[in-house]
């Protein structure tokens, strides 16, 4: 899975700050990390370099295999309440989508052949066990 981080003007863009978003990043999605090809981070300060409650946004944007993106965004004071809310955001909706998928009702396989022969070896034993009854 990469990660690519992008901020805006008036966030200061620095090694640290990206490795920190991709640790976070990394550590929150690990479960999904074979089904994501892409995760692209949106750093932003809405009101720049006005100061202001829930003026600091993480943008995500996931790339699923075989799936349409995903996109959550998470508004908060700090870049990391903003950061952690974002990821916890996007992992929800990844449970839900991966979620779904393993739902969806799927063509009759061996398993449930499995289940039919053990109910007719059953119903044969049975129908033996009355025959030596008789």
């Amino acid at each position: 899975m990469q990660i690519l981080v992008n901020s805006d003007n008036h966030i200061e863009s620095s090694i640290r700050l990206e490795e920190w978003v991709r640790t976070t990043i990394e550590s929150t999605l690990e479960r999904y990390e074979e089904d994501l090809t892409r995760v692209e981070v949106y750093l932003r300060d809405e009101n720049g370099d006005k100061p202001g409650p829930h003026d600091l946004s993480c943008q995500l944007e996931a790339r699923p295999k075989g799936h349409q993106p995903l996109s959550v965004s998470h508004k908060a004071d700090t870049l990391e309440q903003a950061i952690d809310g974002a990821a916890v955001k996007l992992e929800r909706a990844l449970d839900h989508l991966f979620g779904k998928l393993q739902g969806k009702p799927r063509a009759k396989s061996a398993p449930d052949k499995a289940v039919n022969e053990t109910a007719l070896e059953e119903e044969f034993l049975e129908n033996e066990q009355a025959t030596l009854n008789s």
